[in-house]
């Protein structure tokens, strides 16, 4: 999402926090944008390579905008979700970085799946967003909510795959952030446009990107999450025929419950720095 997917401009992508990183400076003031951001990566993606790179970038606003790609894969484990973000947060925040965070719908409902698949994905971006806010309170980010049923429910706001957002949606993130930047001195140019620039894809256009890159993207995830993700609708199915349901809820809580547990007590503190560089 933070790469730009969904919101093509010649020669690329551009994204949310690219339009964002537009409306940091006051006019004349030089502002520099930096994106890390890869499309398909994991919290581990973002605890092993991206955060080193951010730190030597030494950005005065750091965005941690990740966890979705986790849900859906067969590894996903909150414990080690929690403990790299953690990991990712404590390491810019120590730098003096200022942390943007949000939390996101879940996949399935995005993606209008039934029930008993919709459901497993919904469990794990609930925890997934515990952690952020979590992780939010602990180092006083800017924290964005993005989970609410007006982001789902409002098909303009998203590309043709349904999972990432569309110019408007992107366009909806970085107002989103801007204001709450603004509000903590730390934004003063104009707020990003909320229109978009150009003209939605066709349905031709969407057809062929299902038909190319969409394809693409469904046999990788049939040999990575979807066996496990049919394990995991067939139980759904059994414990809501029985009547026992809440038993799935009381374990990913309580899986949930040990990974904001075993988090270290102190987290590192972080002073205020000139704000002029923005890293994505």
């Amino acid at each position: 999402m933070t790469e730009g997917i969904g919101d093509p401009v010649p020669g690329g992508w551009r994204g949310w926090a690219a339009l964002l990183a537009e409306g940091l400076g006051e006019e004349g003031q030089r502002v520099e944008f930096r994106n890390l951001a890869v499309a398909g990566a994991l919290s581990a993606d973002v605890h092993e390579r991206q955060a080193a790179a951010a730190v030597r970038f030494r950005p005065d606003l750091a965005s941690v905008v990740v966890g979705v790609n986790d849900t859906l894969r067969r590894s996903f484990d909150i414990h080690r979700l929690a403990v790299r973000l953690d990991e990712v947060c404590a390491l810019l925040a120590g730098r003096g970085a200022v942390l943007l965070t949000a939390c996101l719908p879940d996949p399935g409902t995005a993606l209008g799946l039934p029930g008993p698949l919709r459901r497993p994905l919904a469990r794990r971006q609930a925890a997934v967003n515990a952690v952020v806010h979590a992780l939010s309170a602990r180092y006083d980010t800017v924290h964005l909510h993005a989970s609410d049923r007006d982001w789902t429910d409002d098909r303009s706001l998203w590309s043709v795959d349904r999972l990432h957002p569309a110019e408007r949606g992107h366009r909806r993130l970085a107002a989103g952030f801007h204001l709450l930047l603004a509000e903590r001195g730390l934004a003063c140019g104009a707020p990003p446009d909320p229109e978009p620039g150009q003209p939605p894809p066709s349905r031709l256009a969407g057809a062929l990107w299902l038909a190319t890159e969409g394809t693409g993207w469904l046999a990788r995830r049939s040999t990575d999450l979807l066996p496990q993700l049919l394990g995991l609708a067939a139980a759904e199915a059994c414990h809501w025929a029985r009547g026992t349901a809440e038993r799935l809820d009381d374990r990913a809580e309580g899986a949930l419950r040990q990974a904001l547990g075993d988090l270290p007590r102190s987290p590192l503190l972080h002073g205020s720095v000139p704000r002029a560089r923005m890293e994505g």
